[in-house]
């Protein structure tokens, strides 16, 4: 009987020991990511703006692939598998290097500065989990902490750029694989990223946030309506990821990566001139809120991808989900009055429903669509959402997911979606 209770006694410090120690963890990881991140978020806004008072930059399009290939050159990175190692490290506890972390920041600063069609969140991801890396030794972790202070990292990096600490934190654990999350590190992932939203914010880092003027009341026509929209964002989806993937294996018929960034960085210069308008470069956060406000070019959403794809595909970096945003935000606003409902409200569906799509994420989309929108129309957000998701079949922007349940049946499948049917993250 004594055994007993003091094995109980034992068992209760250990648990007790290891939550305290991940509260530790978490805080640390979300003060320097916050940090860093709130800093990444300054010079992207800088370069945007930069980049919009003087046109003539873009034109340094190609000479900044150059440096950005040299770069990873330089430091023995010329095959970086960019957000799908970090998907790996987080699954596998594969130890991610801090020194690639200024490299990250810098390769998409560049990018953003001279034009390229890109997103900020690969950088984030990437930057959260490599500077979170930097603790494994001090705090002792093995293998399956690893993959917690990876998944911890992601959460703070993604919060600190975006303000959504609650769809950051599931994000994290629920990208890798599809069908599974990894609860234990719920504590841990939720609370950096709260943190690190904190310090953002203290760093003057306002949360993304986008007020709807019209929301539908729930009624067997919305019902309908936003179903109809979901399908059409579900085979969306799975057009931006051909799109992506055709893109990037048609840029990687140019072998030499000097050759295929320059004249791919020639490529979107040619396009922007030939397009007339600075929309399609950088991330486009002003296109999106346009879309909500129920403004966008009907082909906004076609040419955004093939700007991303030639950007991305031929070495540039960045990410791929905030122009997923821009796709289904356009492309949302634009089908909505088609099927009777509000061009704003569509946009803001068509932003959540498409990330749901090419990421696989149901769950976090949900949580982003509370925290982008207040929770307004979240239930008919939830029904886009389950539709997209069951419809835009096993393709997603990460070719290193894997899915671990069936869609359709409540059955282990195991099953790494084809090459044919993914994107390629860089």
């Amino acid at each position: 009987m004594n055994s007993l209770i003091k094995k109980e006694v034992t068992s209760a410090e250990t648990s007790l020991l290891n939550f305290l120690k991940w509260i530790l963890i978490a805080v640390v990881v979300g003060c320097t990511v916050g940090v860093a991140g709130g800093l990444f978020h300054h010079a992207i806004d800088w370069c945007t703006q930069l980049r919009e008072a003087h046109g003539w930059i873009l034109f340094f399009m190609p000479l900044a692939g150059l440096v950005i290939v040299g770069c990873y050159h330089l430091i023995g990175m010329a095959n970086d598998q960019g957000t799908e190692f970090v998907i790996l490290a987080a699954r596998e506890g594969r130890l991610l290097r801090v020194r690639t972390a200024p490299l990250i920041v810098i390769s998409t600063i560049l990018t953003h500065l001279t034009g390229g069609s890109a997103g900020r969140e690969g950088a984030a991801l990437q930057l959260g989990g490599c500077l979170a890396n930097a603790f494994t030794k001090p705090f002792r972790l093995n293998e399956q902490g690893k993959q917690m202070l990876t998944m911890c990292g992601m959460s703070a990096g993604f919060s600190a750029l975006f303000g959504t600490p609650l769809a950051s934190a599931v994000f994290a654990m629920e990208m890798e694989s599809i069908g599974l999350m990894y609860y234990s590190a719920l504590l841990p992932c939720v609370l950096s990223a709260l943190v690190a939203e904190m310090v953002a914010s203290a760093l003057g880092v306002h949360p993304t946030a986008f007020a709807l003027a019209k929301v539908p009341a729930l009624s067997p026509v919305t019902l309908v309506q936003t179903m109809v929209l979901g399908v059409l964002f579900a085979l969306l989806s799975m057009l931006f990821c051909t799109v992506m993937q055709q893109g990037s294996k048609l840029c990687k018929r140019i072998e030499n990566p000097y050759l295929r960034i320059f004249l791919g960085g020639i490529a979107v210069v040619a396009l922007t001139l030939l397009v007339g308008s600075g929309d399609y470069n950088g991330a486009g956060m002003n296109v999106i809120a346009s879309a909500i406000a129920c403004k966008a070019v009907p082909l906004a959403f076609l040419l955004k991808m093939v700007f991303t794809s030639i950007t991305l595909g031929s070495g540039f970096k960045g990410g791929e989900i905030v122009p997923s945003f821009f796709v289904g935000a356009t492309f949302g606003c634009v089908a909505a009055p088609l099927v009777g409902m509000d061009a704003g409200f569509g946009a803001a569906l068509g932003l959540i429903a498409l990330f749901c799509g090419v990421t696989n994420a149901p769950v976090t989309s949900t949580l982003l669509g509370l925290e982008l929108f207040g929770g307004q129309g979240l239930p008919l957000m939830a029904l886009c959402l389950a539709v997209s998701y069951l419809l835009s079949g096993y393709s997603g922007l990460y070719h290193a997911q894997k899915i671990i349940l069936s869609k359709t049946e409540p059955v282990l499948t195991e099953t790494d979606s084809s090459e044919d049917e993914m994107c390629t993250s860089k």
